[in-house]
This record gives structure tokens, sequence and C-alpha cells, in this order.
């Protein structure tokens, strides 16, 4: 709906006989009875185009970048047209199915996209333009179907927000998303084309995190939404991120990338449908063949959207003041997450990773709870390890990720064919940790026999050298699987040789205090790829030290026992 003078964006959502209830996504200062209101005949739609790609948008999908005005004007409608180079890839006669592959073309950026024909056209091309520059709402071919009726069809196009874009087949995943965070790759993997929540309370890391998993992951397109966050982060992520260089390409990162922001001060009933449109679009650049990555932040304060405006329309409320038909939003939205063949023959994929923010860090509560049901990976923030500064701030035992093993043949293909095991073995060093430390506090951990001292000074070592990533690091802010498998594979043999030394009489402290500890505990920061030979000659060292410890004492382990006795 178009209301007002000034055309407010609205769309209905309720009617009540010859009464209809419309949901204005602007400020309505000014309207009154007599008010004149239109219909456009059509859902809530956004128009899509390879224009997208290194813009600003609101939760509306209207252009923030570009514009010289303070805010955002009332009825606003889209920007100014971008000029593409296209090149056809059909000629006239040619029949084209729905979603198939009508040409390519190339934004000012230069990256090469395609250009299909909406989802919901198909025909016979009776005409088509020559190769050149093209604005994206200028007619590019035009189609008769099956009727005899002919379609206009450019660059861009419109499509329902609600409604999923159709797909000619779900795939089974694959290979994993590779997010450049140790933690989350080598122990708690999400597939291309799976969904992931992350949970913390206020102050645990979520934005820098999706902002670390934007920046590094392994995706062909971005597509970040801030979802009714502070003003002052999505200020900072709109500064940072025009300034960014793409690791793969060295182009500047925008260029894959798109920035959907509808903050806290934004019309709340905009807020409920951004999230609608932020999965739209990475549906439209994965029609392409392409991989994207959503990061939706948060879809607690999308959820709490809903609320609000649920209880404008006096519907009763279900647990926590929630609609009642909160799981099935949630549903609907994560399973617009897969890999798929496109309708053009292509394989594209979705990721989602959603933010939650549970009041005080309670993920029992109905978002994160619900939530739960429809994610494969689990990344739970803890408000502790973020105090602490450990980056990232993710509770290892908390978290998990249900696909794990199936990812045991693609660590093979990256040189880690133990990955399985050497995984199971860090988990397990870091629950021993956790009861150990508990006992620790109880007698102290001087009182704790030898084997459980080792089982902490390995848990530590694990955390410090592998889990802590720094962000700060141009060595350490993304890690690739390579260098992950060598660091894994290298903890592991020392872990072994630790214990085979103090089988042979070494004590914890002597261990604790070989020099090469600290160098393995600095690996991430001082080894990067492009020396991942160093990792070989560390394990060289520390395994020359840990053998030196072995006749440095006579006693054997029996005798060790006793002497603790």
């Amino acid at each position: 709906m178009r209301v007002g003078p000034r055309g407010l964006l609205g769309e209905v959502v309720r009617i009540d006989g010859e009464i209809i209830v419309v949901q204005v996504y602007e400020d309505q200062t000014g309207l009154r009875p007599g008010t004149e209101v239109r219909g456009e005949g059509q859902p809530l739609a956004i128009r899509l185009g390879p224009g997208l790609l290194g813009r600003i948008f609101d939760g509306l999908l209207r252009p923030l970048s570009g514009s010289h005005a303070d805010h955002v004007e009332p009825g606003l409608r889209a920007s100014e047209p971008v000029r593409l180079a296209f090149e056809p890839a059909v000629a006239p006669g040619a029949r084209l199915a729905p979603g198939a592959l009508l040409g390519r073309v190339k934004t000012v950026y230069g990256r090469p996209q395609s250009c299909l024909v909406p989802p919901d056209v198909g025909g016979t091309v009776l005409s088509v333009v020559p190769a050149g520059d093209y604005a994206d709402d200028e007619t590019l071919a035009v189609l008769r179907d099956d009727e005899g009726r002919t379609h206009e069809v450019s660059a861009g196009h419109r499509w329902p927000v609600r409604e999923p874009r159709p797909i000619a087949q779900r795939l089974p995943k694959g290979a994993p998303l590779v997010t450049g965070q140790r933690i989350l790759d080598s122990l708690f993997p999400l597939a291309q084309g799976g969904k992931a929540a992350i949970p913390g309370g206020f102050g645990t890391g979520k934005t820098v995190l999706l902002e670390a998993l934007a920046k590094g992951c392994n995706a062909d397109v971005i597509v970040y939404l801030g979802c009714g966050e502070r003003g002052n982060e999505m200020a900072g992520v709109l500064d940072e991120f025009p300034q960014l260089d793409d690791p793969r390409s060295g182009r500047p990162l925008m260029e894959r990338t798109v920035i959907i922001a509808n903050t806290s001060n934004m019309p709340v009933a905009a807020r409920e449908a951004s999230i609608y449109c932020a999965i739209t679009v990475a549906e439209y650049f994965r029609d392409q063949g392409l991989h994207v990555a959503l990061m939706a932040d948060s879809t607690s304060r999308w959820a709490e959207a809903l609320r609000e405006v649920s209880g404008r329309f006096g519907e009763l409320p279900g647990e926590g003041g929630y609609p009642a038909y909160l799981a099935s939003r949630l549903a609907d939205f994560y399973e617009r997450a897969a890999v798929v063949r496109t309708l053009a023959g292509e394989t594209g994929s979705v990721t989602v990773m959603g933010a939650i923010s549970p009041p005080s860090g309670d993920f029992s509560e109905p978002v994160t709870s619900h939530t739960k049901r429809y994610v494969k990976a689990f990344w739970a923030l803890d408000a502790k390890r973020a105090q602490a500064r450990f980056y990232p701030a993710i509770h290892p035992l908390q978290s998990y990720a249900e696909d794990a093993r199936d990812f045991a043949p693609w660590w093979a293909t990256q040189g880690n064919g133990e990955w399985v095991e050497l995984r199971r073995r860090f988990l397990t060093l870091l629950d021993e940790q956790a009861q150990l430390e508990r006992m620790g506090r109880i007698i102290g951990k001087d009182a704790l026999p030898p084997r459980q001292q080792l089982t902490l000074l390995c848990a530590d070592l694990v955390a410090e050298a592998f889990l802590r990533q720094s962000a700060y690091s141009a060595i350490d802010r993304v890690c690739s699987p390579a260098r992950q498998a060598a660091m894994m594979k290298l903890l592991g043999r020392f872990i072994a040789g630790a214990e085979a030394a103090l089988a042979a009489g070494a004590a914890p402290e002597a261990i604790a205090a070989l020099p090469g500890l600290r160098a393995l505990q600095r690996m991430g920061e001082d080894i990067g790829d492009a020396a991942l030979e160093r990792y070989a000659e560390l394990d060289a060292r520390v395994e020359r030290e840990l053998a030196a410890l072995q006749p440095a004492t006579a006693i054997t382990e029996e005798a060790g026992d006793a002497a603790h006795r």
C-alpha cells in the first residue's frame, strides 16, 4: 500500500470484512481521516538486481548510500538506476524457462554477474538488445509465453519478500563454510548452506564475531543485516566495511557485500520485515550459482518487533509474551537456508548465521530455545570468557555442531586425516579441565595427582594456543584450513609426548617449564600461512625437549605415585 500524499509504504496485515488493517513502515505524522490510501496490487516486494552489491540499504531495501540527505525521507522509493555492461547469452527465437540465463552483466565494480529471467516468467525470445551499457530498469529482452502474452525483461525485477524463490532441487550439504576462526572450523564446523545460531548476553561479542565471519569466510557474497541493533554499532560497520580489502582478491570487500541496516531507532514495523528482505536478497544471488552467507544481527530484535506488532493487534501472547506463531516464523526463516540446484542448472547456497540476544544471557528463553530446534550449529558465547578478554568468547562445552563428523573426508583433503580423533581429544580435555578446576578450587591444584595436573596444563595450552585468536594480529585474525590442520596435529603430538614423558617419570612442573611451550602458545600469531614449514621445525624442537625429560628422572611411574602418596 501507499499511504498519503508522500506515498508512505505499508502492508495489509489483516482483513476483517470490509475493514483492512495496514501496517505502515514509516513515520505516520500528519496522517488524518480522509487521507488517500492506494493499493499496489501485490505483496510487499523489493527490487532485485545486479546493482545491489557494494551498497547499503535500510530494512525495506531502500538505498542509504549515495544520498546527501541526513535522514531517510518518508515515501522514499528506489534509487537512481545503475548502469550495467550487458552481454547477451541468447538470440531471438530461443526458448527460455523461468529463471534461465539471459546474459552476463558487469557493474561499475567490474564484478561479473548472471542476468536471469525472473522465476515467474518464461517463453520464447522475441528480441534482445545488443551488447552495451544499459540501466538496470531498461528492457533487455522481450519474451512471449505459451499463452501469447509478452513480457519485458530487464536486469532487475521485483519479488515478494515473504515468498521463497523457487528452485529446481535441494542438494545434500558437502563442504563446510570456512570462517577463518579455529574454534568454529575445527571444533564446531558449519556446512555451506547450513544454519547456525550465535546466542550471547550483552557485551559477549556477537557483533564483533559476525563482522569477523563476514570478513574472513569463503562465501562469494556477504549479506549483513543489522536488525534492531544500536546505531553506534551499525555506524562502525558502515564506516569500516568500505575500507576493508577482500583477502581473496585484494579488492575492496564491499564489492561482494550488501549491508542492510535497520537500527533500533528506525520504525519497529520495518524491523519485522527487514529479515525477509535480507534472505530474499541472499536467495537472489544464490540463484546466480553463488554461495551466499547471511549474517543476521540479531534475530532477538526481530522477534521483539514481532511481539510488539502482535500486541498492537490484540493477539493472545504466548511464552515470554511472544506471539504463538514465533516458532513457525523462525522455522520459515531458517528453512530458506540450503544448498540448491537453481532453475538455471547452477549450484548455489545460502548459509544463515543468526545472532541471538537472550535477556540476562538466559538460553532457556523462547527465541533461543526455539532456534535450537532449527539450526545444526550452536555457537554459545560466554560472558565470563568475554570479560577475561578471551576472543572468540565461544564456550566449547555449551556449543555443538550436529554435522561435524560429516566433514572428516573434507579435512583429510586439507592434510588432517586425524581430525576426528584430534577434535574428540581437544573437547575431552576441555571437559576434564572444567571438572578438575572445580576440584582444584576445593583442595588446591598442587594437591592434584600428576596426571590430572598434566590434563590441566594441556587443556590450558589448547585454549591459549588454538581456541584464542587475536583479531588485532594481521597473521592470526584469519586462519586457513591448512594452518589449522598443522596446529591441531602439532598440539596433538605434544599432548601425546607429554603423557609419555609423565609415564616415564617426568614431573608436570618440568613439562610446564619447557622453553618450547611458550612458542606453542604464540604459534598462531608468530607463524602465518606463508611459513607452514616452521610448524615442523617447532614440532621437532618440542619433541627434543620432551625426550630430554625422560632420562632425567630415574624413578619409575609406580615410585612416583608412591612418592606422591
